[in-house]
């Protein structure tokens, strides 16, 4: 099974839970559903750096901690959803704390490890199931004020939710965190891999010379007081590839995360793809109602 499948499996389970529980609004609380398997959740503030949760196990008995030197709720309920993941997901208990003990993880997309980007999955869908997340972003506008309208009514962090956005929407957009010159990783709306050619961005590449998430980023004190800028752009600018098309490039502090979020949205490209569904849609139209005569 690749590991693309494994995460698809993993964010499908998350969502059947909420299902199974018949929750039919956001925001999903991860405290409520520890609670009713029995699972002792508490704030753990020691924590060390890069460490979000902890999953412990004695016995038959589990308890979540989750970290809160990073002040965000968003990041917090992520991180339960985090741990909730290792423990709804197939193997996972078997992998990870096989035996009595305390297994740390460190959530937020940041991990190679296969088992922790799972549970990171489980945790989007768990927090934004897709029919109810899709439904909010059809009245959220597009770029970061989308990315944000979504972030406060599922009570999640600026990344994930920007993550799961770019999954679900039909805006061109790309969504890139990056720390300091360096890139952590970038995600990929269906509609902006329409454009030929481009140049996936893949973890520890650098950030684009010249664009002002560069800039920005050269200057860590606007990180930490999560200040924002925005700049009309050349999409090659980011991705490369054979096709220009303008864009907006919108960047924010991710403040004592350490970390930058920047959104990239191309408006043309969403107009280019209605129009083509309308052109097709008036073909079919005119096709169905043409008349045939025989000879």
């Amino acid at each position: 099974m690749n590991l693309a499948f494994r995460l698809k499996m993993a964010k499908q389970k998350g969502e059947a839970l909420i299902r199974e529980r018949k929750i039919d609004s956001l925001p999903v609380d991860p405290f409520a559903i520890a609670v009713d398997h029995d699972i002792l959740v508490e704030p753990k503030p020691d924590t060390e750096p890069g460490v979000s949760g902890m999953l412990l196990r004695h016995g038959d008995v589990f308890g979540i901690l989750y970290a809160t030197y990073i002040p965000s709720e968003g990041y917090q309920r992520f991180s339960v959803g985090h741990e909730l993941g290792h423990y709804f997901l197939d193997g996972h208990i078997d992998h990870v704390l096989p035996e009595d003990g305390v297994h740390a993880s460190r959530a937020g997309f940041v991990s190679a490890d296969p088992y922790e980007l799972e549970a990171d999955h489980f945790s989007a869908g768990l927090l934004m199931p897709s029919t109810l997340f899709s439904r909010a972003l059809s009245r959220a506008g597009q770029g970061l004020v989308a990315v944000e309208s979504a972030a406060g009514l599922c009570r999640t962090s600026l990344t994930a939710t920007a993550i799961r956005y770019a999954e679900l929407t039909d805006d061109a957009v790309a969504v890139v965190v990056s720390t300091g010159k360096t890139i952590d990783y970038c995600f990929l709306s269906d509609t902006i891999k329409s454009l030929p050619q481009l140049t996936w961005l893949r973890k520890g590449t650098p950030v684009p010379r010249q664009t002002a998430t560069a800039q920005f980023n050269a200057d860590p004190s606007r990180i930490a007081n999560a200040d924002r800028t925005e700049a009309d752009i050349d999409i090659m600018d980011w991705l490369g590839g054979t096709r220009s098309v303008e864009a907006v490039e919108e960047v924010i502090g991710l403040g004592s995360y350490g970390k930058t979020l920047t959104v990239l949205t191309c408006p043309s490209l969403v107009d280019e793809a209605y129009q083509d569904e309308d052109e097709d849609e008036d073909a079919d139209l005119e096709e169905r109602w043409t008349p045939r005569f025989r000879r």
